[in-house]
């Protein structure tokens, strides 16, 4: 059975799922690329508007535009209290709507495992950035246990049902993202890896919170109500009882930042 097209058309639904790992994570990765305030910045798959409105609360640029193929995302983004003054546009990410040397900085956030071809995806991140300007991306670690929602993924694959894999393949893998920033040119590059936690009120919440959006939306769409059942229970009998009165999870992403030469 072919897997249905993966797709963000409810921002709320996003932001109570993915969002919110989005922002814990964000943190993280914008402590570690620490920049200097009043850049132009880019969010590149802007998605809900997570990472911008970091941004924006954060770093005070002088400039915030985001780009994003979801009508409904950017329709949730542009609500956002925090991101109240960003520029927010639809785009494609190997094809964005800028002319060369336009920012100071540019990043994908959880994004470029959705991109078909990473590589153009980042060589037009370099070109909108003026030289000497960031290029940054984190992904999670779709290959290495690190996705927010592998405990439900994993309960899948259990039963010999089909898991979808990214768009680009295991482009999040740090020797992956590594091998792509040389092959674009940039210099200074640096790596780490982001570990977070979030903490749901129960079993249920988790499950809830986590099958309502994206991949596993469309991985469960394609199952019976049996089976989603079967999963569903699986899924809860990893965790100890304790869960119902509370359940913390982590999840992990490969980060990378480097500068456009020149």
């Amino acid at each position: 059975m072919a897997m249905p097209e993966i797709r963000f058309d409810d921002g709320a639904a996003y932001e109570e799922g993915m969002g919110r790992w989005s922002n814990l994570a964000g943190q993280v990765f914008l402590e570690w690329l620490a920049p200097k305030p009043g850049l132009k910045w880019l969010d590149v798959g802007c998605g809900s508007g997570a990472f911008t409105e970091l941004l924006m609360q954060r770093y005070a640029p002088s400039e915030m535009h985001g780009v994003d193929p979801s009508d409904a995302q950017l329709a949730f983004a542009r609500d956002r209290p925090g991101a109240r003054g960003a520029m927010f546009q639809r785009g494609d990410a190997m094809a964005l709507p800028f002319g060369e040397n336009r920012f100071d900085a540019a990043a994908m956030a959880l994004v470029i495992f959705f991109v078909p071809d990473p590589d153009k995806g980042v060589a037009e991140m370099a070109r909108v950035v003026s030289p000497g300007g960031i290029v940054a991306a984190y992904a999670w670690d779709l290959f290495g246990g690190g996705f927010p929602f592998e405990p439900i993924r994993a309960e899948v694959r259990a039963l010999g049902l089909t898991v979808p894999g990214p768009p680009s393949g295991p482009i999040s893998r740090m020797d992956a993202l590594s091998d792509l920033w040389q092959r674009t040119g940039f210099e200074a590059i640096e790596t780490r890896e982001i570990t977070v936690q979030r903490t749901f009120a129960n079993f249920d919440e988790f499950w809830t919170k986590s099958t309502r959006t994206g991949g596993s939306r469309a991985m469960l769409s394609t199952l019976p109500p049996d089976a989603i059942e079967q999963v569903k229970q699986r899924t809860r009998a990893k965790f100890p009882a304790s869960a119902q009165s509370g359940l913390t999870l982590s999840a992990r992403a490969n980060a990378i930042k480097g500068r456009v030469p020149g």
